[in-house]
């Protein structure tokens, strides 16, 4: 048996936005579904927000996503929260640190660290804060 951690984020309005850009990121598919192909519009104006929606890569890459309708409470970044991406190979970590942090806020370089080869930590555009690390085998 194996479990699997999934990230759901929760936006307001640029929930495709920021799953174009993750995909742009990490590569993968996305599905979305709209409140409209739900038929669950509350509000005309957010008929094509996302109910729902994911970025899904071969690699194991999965991220979920949705735009929290006006009639609920919402501020983004109020409830923080971390997306921790782990790999075990440098260059790619390197890699996708790269891509990520274009047009992000770097909290934390991505550098040697006491308990992992690199450790970085980025808050993007749309508020989500990323730590992206190497994996280090305990024994």
């Amino acid at each position: 048996m194996s479990v699997t951690t999934t990230t759901h984020l929760n936006f307001r309005g640029d929930a495709r936005e920021a799953l174009d850009f993750y995909r742009s990121v990490f590569g993968g598919r996305t599905v979305a579904v709209t409140y409209k192909d739900a038929g669950a519009v509350q509000d005309e104006s957010e008929a094509d927000w996302l109910m729902w929606g994911e970025v899904t890569g071969d690699d194991g890459f999965h991220v979920m996503a949705y735009d929290v309708p006006s009639q609920l409470p919402w501020k983004q970044g109020e409830n923080a929260f971390f997306v921790s991406v782990r790999g075990d190979d440098a260059e790619e970590i390197s890699a996708l640190w790269g891509r990520l942090a274009e047009g992000s806020t770097v909290v934390r370089p991505l550098e040697a660290a006491p308990w992992a080869p690199l450790y970085g930590m980025v808050t993007d555009r749309f508020g989500v804060t990323w730590v992206l690390d190497v994996a280090v085998a305990w024994s």
